[in-house]
């Protein structure tokens, strides 16, 4: 039985405002290097096996604190990368939401392709899924954790909660959180914690408004029924 700790990176100073896809050289703000050394300090009674990391500098950076209060070193996997987002890389997130390419991301992303040459969702999927069950097959008896990016970590997780494609948007997963997953051969995978982000203090009064949390519609009459 593999044991898989799915870590999502630190915030840097462009996360929430761009989408900058696989652009290199974005590194961890002085808020996601806290995060950084907090998640190690999170792991303290707990004994990895491996870490595996995105090739991109701020899943790097988020793990090595863990890495280095475990002697482990970080291992890159190109299949945890983010999602190429082709033309779009770069651009403002709040330009694109404006956009309706943007609804269809959210409402059916199994039909959606980045425009440029840019990846679909479905390659995604497919593409995290096969490289994370041979890290598994490596590591059978194994702890093991993976520092990758948001989409990429929804993706893994609604896979292994057998959600549709279609319905990943509805996890969410928060900057350097924890999901904890435990996958044997032969059997179902068990997903045993998601969004772990070492307290409850986001839900509190003084708290950040969650992501999930956006303005209702507005509606002339009848009740508001979103899902």
């Amino acid at each position: 039985m593999t044991t898989l700790f799915v870590i999502r990176h630190g915030l840097t100073g462009l996360t929430g405002t761009t989408l900058y896809g696989r652009t290199e050289g974005i590194a961890l703000d002085h808020r996601g290097q806290a995060q950084a050394r907090a998640l190690a300090e999170r792991f303290a009674a707990i004994r990895l096996t491996a870490i595996y990391s995105s090739p991109l500098e701020r899943c790097r950076q988020t793990v090595e604190p863990l890495a280095a209060a475990q002697r482990l070193r970080v291992t890159e996997r190109p299949g945890l990368i983010e999602m190429d987002a082709g033309s779009w890389t770069g651009k403002p997130l709040g330009r694109l939401r404006r956009t309706k390419a943007w609804a269809e991301v959210q409402r059916s992303p199994s039909t959606f392709r980045f425009p440029g040459g840019g990846e679909s969702f479905s390659e995604a999927w497919d593409r995290v899924g096969t490289d994370v069950d041979a890290i598994a097959r490596r590591h059978p008896r194994g702890r093991v954790a993976i520092a990758t990016h948001g989409d990429i970590a929804r993706l893994l997780l609604g896979s292994y909660l057998g959600a549709p494609l279609d319905a990943f948007q509805r996890i969410v997963i928060d900057t350097a959180s924890v999901s904890v997953v435990q996958l044997r051969s032969g059997a179902r995978p068990h997903v045993l914690l998601m969004n772990e982000s070492g307290g409850l203090d986001r839900f509190g009064p003084d708290g950040a408004t969650p992501p999930w949390e956006e303005p209702a519609p507005r509606q002339r009459s009848g009740k508001n029924l979103r899902g």
